[in-house]
């Protein structure tokens, strides 16, 4: 089980692209031989790494969508066939969090996290997937989390967002047999990005909640998940200690499990 062979025409996906595990991602299948299509809001950071993706000898596109906006995402299939390319592989990686109790919450806020995070892996696959499925070849990388393994008092809704990716995923693996197109769940533990500005903590709040040990780079987030897909595996876990954690978060007894993480987030009241 291996990648669908780069080609000139053929490109690899890539949302959220532009910092982070996304650009790592973009990297690595850079290394690869893939040409990748980078998609994100910011149009000046894409087109940085296409550049210094370019350099390495693969075709870069820089496809600037606001995942949000479900006019603007239904285009994107559409978009790249005008390029003259074929998605062979297709990385759902956008997604970001909101923090805090949902009794204080901003409803808009929360709507738009559940737009990228859930609706629009769920919008890709069913747009890109029927191609795949046709040519008999292709890989969906669905970026998960930890969290998708437990709740998550303080950060609910991206619990259950990450929650949702990693049951598709499974479901597509099962319906994707015999297809020649594979399925994987990339779900990470902390990493080192700028993740948790944009979930309103900051970087010394993020720390505390969890120890050192567990903190994994944005690079061999992006390696792991990769190489599971290049394997056809259905879930990686960066790290064993996150792997330890994720199996915890699945089998402890809620009872005891919520009102720790509870007790342990940055965000809620202690």
């Amino acid at each position: 089980m291996t990648l669908p062979s780069p080609a000139s025409d053929r490109t690899a996906v890539v949302t959220g692209a532009s910092s982070g595990i996304g650009a790592e991602i973009a990297r690595e299948l850079a290394r690869r031989g893939q040409g990748v299509t980078l998609v994100a809001r910011r149009k000046e950071k894409l087109s940085e790494l296409a550049k210094e993706l370019g350099a390495l000898g693969v075709r870069a596109e820089v496809l600037a969508t606001d995942l949000s906006d479900r006019p603007a995402r239904a285009g994107l299939h559409d978009r790249i066939v005008e390029l003259g390319l074929t998605a062979e592989i297709l990385v759902n990686n956008a997604g970001f969090s909101t923090t805090g109790p949902v009794a204080k919450s901003d409803p808009d806020a929360e709507m738009m996290m559940i737009e990228v995070d859930v609706v629009a892996v769920a919008d890709l696959c069913s747009r890109f997937l029927p191609g795949m499925v046709e040519r008999g070849r292709g890989a969906i990388l669905n970026v998960a989390s930890t969290g998708a393994f437990q709740p998550l008092p303080g950060q609910a809704g991206y619990g259950a967002g990450k929650a949702f990716v990693l049951s598709y995923t499974h479901s597509l693996i099962g319906e994707l047999r015999r297809t020649g197109v594979t399925a994987t769940a990339l779900c990470p533990g902390p990493v080192h990005t700028g993740f948790a500005d944009v979930a309103g903590l900051t970087r010394e709040e993020a720390e505390s909640a969890l120890p050192g040990f567990m903190w994994e780079t944005a690079e061999s987030v992006a390696k792991t998940g990769i190489n599971a897909l290049d394997k056809g595996r259905a879930v990686a876990i960066p790290g064993t200690a996150n792997l330890a954690g994720s199996m915890l978060g699945r089998y402890a007894p809620r009872r005891l499990l919520v009102p720790l993480l509870a007790s342990r987030h940055p965000s809620l009241p202690k």
